[in-house]
């Protein structure tokens, strides 16, 4: 991992987020991007001196005032780290923010989520989602209560799909940084018969194409799918929650039809990862 970038509103939500960076920069020796995106209101008479006036204005203030963020909440620590800072001006936050890390060649992006739970923004947040779906990289959503620790236990939740072999490759490059277990967990209902000869042939795969000793296998049987994943993140006190993204199909998809799914979501603060299929 080479390139990180955060994105911040300066607000406390984003803050758990921004330490979170700042420790997988160290970790990965990377360069940390740092990112504010505003936008000016836009009117019939936006093309004029004044409105430049003040975009330059603000973009001077913004960068001042992402140095006093950093410095607030990262002390002097982060003056030892490379980062850049980076203001923009752009009506849509998510796409200056898609943008950038296209442009700088990011391999992760993190943020923060404004609720306790990152799988309930993972699952119902627009921004979040959006930003899911249209990464260039993997995201990380970072709840605001988060506690900044080591990611000691990883859960992955797989649908036995050729693209997650190539994002738990990525997670392992995370989990051996921390000297982290992964735990790799099918979820399912118990109609579905055949999960526990597909996690044999899903470990075989694995151990043909990902190097990591500390990976460990379970198939879970639920009814309701949301509650089996809330119970095994908390018997297993996992620190890091992983999952793929696709359009056309992955565990989760399957279970959003109903209003009950949206009750049965803990407000869990551990970090969730996100592999969009398009960047691995």
């Amino acid at each position: 991992m080479k390139n990180i970038l955060c994105a911040t509103d300066y607000s406390q939500n984003s803050v758990a987020a921004l330490r979170l960076a700042h420790l997988l920069t160290k970790k990965f020796d990377a360069k940390l991007f740092v990112m504010h995106v505003f936008d000016i209101p836009i009117t019939l008479s936006t093309v004029s001196i004044s409105h430049i006036k003040k975009e330059k204005r603000l973009l001077i203030e913004n960068h001042n005032k992402l140095k006093e963020f950093c410095t607030e909440h990262l002390g002097d620590t982060w003056e030892g780290c490379s980062i850049d800072f980076i203001v923009e001006e752009n009506a849509s936050v998510v796409q200056g923010i898609l943008e950038n890390a296209t442009k700088h060649k990011v391999d992760l992006i993190v943020v923060g989520t404004k609720g306790t739970s990152a799988v309930k923004d993972f699952l119902f947040g627009s921004a979040t989602t959006a930003m899911i779906k249209k990464a260039p990289c993997a995201l990380l959503a970072v709840p605001a209560m988060s506690p900044l620790e080591d990611f000691k236990t990883m859960v992955y939740a797989t649908d036995f799909e050729q693209a997650d072999i190539f994002a738990i490759n990525k997670l392992v490059r995370i989990a051996k940084k921390f000297n982290g277990l992964i735990r790799i967990v099918h979820i399912s209902t118990p109609g579905e018969y055949a999960g526990d000869q597909q996690m044999e042939w899903f470990k075989e795969m694995l151990k043909q194409k990902v190097i990591h000793g500390k990976m460990e296998f379970d198939l879970i049987l639920e009814e309701d799918v949301f509650t089996g994943l809330n119970k095994y993140l908390e018997k297993y006190n996992a620190r890091l929650f992983a999952m793929l993204e696709r359009k056309d199909s992955s565990f989760y998809q399957r279970f959003l039809k109903t209003d009950k799914v949206k009750k049965m979501i803990s407000d869990t603060t551990i970090p969730l990862i996100s592999f969009n299929v398009g960047g691995l």
